[in-house]
């Protein structure tokens, strides 16, 4: 047990860490760290379960800075406590190019960093998805194996922004109890009092939600640890409402919004060493505390060494299996259930919406892969994303596969994040692709920290019908394939989906979004490959006849069947036709410069088919090329009205393209 003085030592430690390396970039947040450095000490000394010398450990505590502005709180931690990656300089070149200390923590940078912050609400959002985890891999793994908790640290901001109701109703609905959010609650934000913008009772709104919350002195050891061991037994998710001091010791600026996001400056620095009773040099931490702290990073190391006995022990099977899904690797038998199923698909030549065909697939997924867990943000019967595998997950019943997200598009993107960053577990959702616009912010941080999660977007298009343009996606394509790291599949059929199924789940490193059709399609691919041709992103799917090919129709989705009776039409006129299905522009965009010429081919006229914009095709047919598809919104009617009205009709594409071979 620590001394008041120790721990105020260890405290101030943070804190000058903090302001030093902001000062040194001239850029950065010292307010957090240094007000809630007391919070962090007591987590860190007496309840987080880590070993700063095995960060991977899966049974340890996940430590989430949802306010990631306040990283250099995190970043002093993992030093303090010797994480060996995070070295004294990395703190002094923070939000330097190179440095593993981003301006907000990056998942990946540093080990102990659990998942990128910086967006306001996102580190919380994806707690709920950790702590989820958490339980679902203990339903499997029993408490010899899996029994961790998880802490965030969430600020005024986190809390203000929407998607912090969808997850905490989310935790709440579910009883996550081993879930733990300690609010930085100091009254400040950027433009000034939080007073000028919020006046939310934050401890009823959680308890309205299902949770246990209490208001505690955030600057008092005891008062915090007292808070944080109730809350270990609690049986609902809890807040600790942590009053605060922001920028505590600074001596003009503290409590104000001038130490939030701006470096304190050389006399303010100076003020605090005086206030703090602090007098070593920028950056050294006197020996003794450092030691202390680093007794802290290896006090878990006990634990840790007990819980790889008791892998040891278990039954050989159950524990490599634990290993395979930790590792994230796929089932042996993935690939040979694929092929099989590829096979069975060429002899049915089923006519479903790729909606159902991705349904059929995952029918065989969820079969051999017990890690994959899915979901749909009130949409299941819609998004087709129930299996005979996946059973309901319900407050305490944690051993199930398929979670009822709600109306909570933004959350569950999130939360999946989190299912993926936690481990051992594969995570996919549904909502209509027009939502994606509610999910996107979390779809982008999946891509920007480099995960396995699966969207699953149905009703992709005008095909969707009678909803009309406030359902039907229409630039969606477009934006989603904007995203770095992002592979956006678009399947003409059954075969294209489980393929695109296949990659989606082989892709460890890069998020997947499938775009599905409401309408029902026919089997454009009706022989068994056994390559994966989607995994070109583009392919030949029929050749040109009676000569050199005039014409190239590139198609996506619903859309292809469209282009292969444009083909018929033009073959029909004696203008050899050839088709191309583009079922993901980013993998074909990866594939070598002569593989990208011979597909798109040296035809004279090159027709792109999408019921979508245009913006992305002009890398396929040229900035000369012709495009049908969308100029602008949708209308509500049936299907079958829709198409002819916006000209996207096979007899339409044929037409444009003869002209364009007359020369007209």
């Amino acid at each position: 047990m620590l001394s008041r003085e120790q721990h105020d030592r260890m405290a101030n430690a943070i804190r000058f860490l903090s302001m030093d390396a902001v000062e040194k970039a001239n850029s950065g947040h010292p307010g957090l760290p240094m007000g809630c450095a007391d919070v962090a000490t007591v987590l860190f000394t007496r309840f987080l379960k880590f070993d700063a010398m095995d960060p991977h450990w899966p049974d340890r505590d996940r430590f989430i800075l949802s306010a990631g502005h306040g990283s250099m709180l995190l970043y002093s931690l993992l030093y303090l406590t010797g994480y060996e990656d995070m070295t004294l300089d990395q703190i002094k070149n923070f939000r330097q190019l190179g440095s593993r200390t981003a301006g907000h923590p990056e998942y990946g940078h540093a080990t102990g960093i659990e998942t990128t912050t910086g967006p306001l609400g996102q580190g919380i959002a994806n707690s709920v998805g950790f702590a989820l985890g958490e339980r679902i891999m203990n339903a499997a793994f029993g408490d010899d194996l899996v029994s961790h908790y998880t802490y965030v640290l969430a600020g005024d901001g986190c809390l203000m922004e929407g998607i912090s109701q969808e997850a905490i109703s989310l935790a709440g609905h579910l009883k996550l109890n081993k879930l733990i959010v300690i609010w930085d609650n100091n009254d400040i934000s950027i433009d000034g009092p939080v007073s000028l913008s919020d006046s939310t009772d934050q401890v009823a709104r959680f308890q309205a939600s299902g949770w246990n919350a209490m208001h505690v002195d955030g600057m008092d050891p005891e008062a915090i640890a007292y808070a944080i061991e109730a809350a270990r037994h609690s049986d609902k998710p809890t807040l600790i409402a942590a009053k605060t001091t922001i920028g505590f010791g600074a001596p003009t600026k503290a409590g104000t919004n001038k130490v939030h996001g701006s470096p304190l400056g050389a006399d303010e620095i100076a003020g605090a060493r005086e206030f703090l009773g602090w007098s070593s040099e920028p950056f050294d931490i006197p020996a003794d505390i450092l030691e202390t702290w680093r007794a802290a990073g290896k006090a878990g190391a006990k634990a840790r060494t007990d819980w790889e006995g008791r892998l040891a022990k278990a039954d050989a099977a159950k524990r490599a299996e634990f290993e395979r899904r930790v590792r994230g690797e796929l089932p042996k038998s993935f690939d040979t259930a694929i092929a099989d199923y590829k096979k069975k698909l060429a002899e049915d030549k089923p006519k479903v919406a790729t909606r159902k065909s991705s349904e059929m697939a995952l029918e065989v997924i969820n079969g051999v892969m017990p890690e994959t867990i899915g979901g749909s943000a009130d949409l299941t019967g819609s998004n087709n994303t129930k299996t005979s595998q996946t059973k309901n997950i319900t407050p305490g019943n944690y051993g199930e596969r398929y979670v009822h997200y709600g109306i909570r598009e933004h959350g569950m993107a999130a939360a999946m994040n989190g299912l993926a960053l936690h481990g051992g577990i594969v995570p996919y959702g549904g909502t209509f692709m027009c939502f994606s616009d509610y999910a996107r912010p979390a779809m982008r941080l999946a891509s920007l920290m480099g995960i396995r999660s699966i969207f699953v977007m149905t009703h992709d298009s005008i095909g969707l019908g009678e909803d009309g343009p406030t359902h039907q996606p229409v630039e969606h394509l477009a934006a989603l394939r904007a995203i770095p790291n992002h592979n956006v599949f678009r399947p003409a059929d059954a075969t294209e989906a489980a393929e695109c199924w296949q990659i989606a789940l082989e892709s460890e490193k890069t998020p997947s979004t499938l775009a599905l059709t409401r309408q029902n399609l026919p089997a454009v691919r009706t022989e068994f490959s056994k390559e994966n041709l989607c995994g070109k992103g583009a392919y030949e799917l029929a050749a040109a006849e009676g000569g050199e090919a005039k014409v190239t129709i590139f198609a996506s989705g619903s859309e292809v069947e469209i282009a292969l009776g444009a083909r018929k039409l033009l073959q029909e006129k004696g203008q050899p036709t050839r088709v191309v299905s583009v079922p993901c522009f980013e993998l074909f965009e990866k594939q070598s410069a002569d593989y990208r010429a011979k597909t798109i081919g040296g035809a004279k006229v090159k027709v792109a088919i999408e019921a979508g914009i245009r913006q992305g095709w002009d890398a396929v047919i040229g900035s000369d090329g012709i495009f049908v598809g969308m100029t602008g919104f949708g209308a509500s009617a049936p299907i079958e009205k829709l198409y002819p009205h916006f000209g996207i009709t096979a007899e339409a594409a044929a037409k444009a393209a003869e002209a364009r071979v007359n020369g007209k």
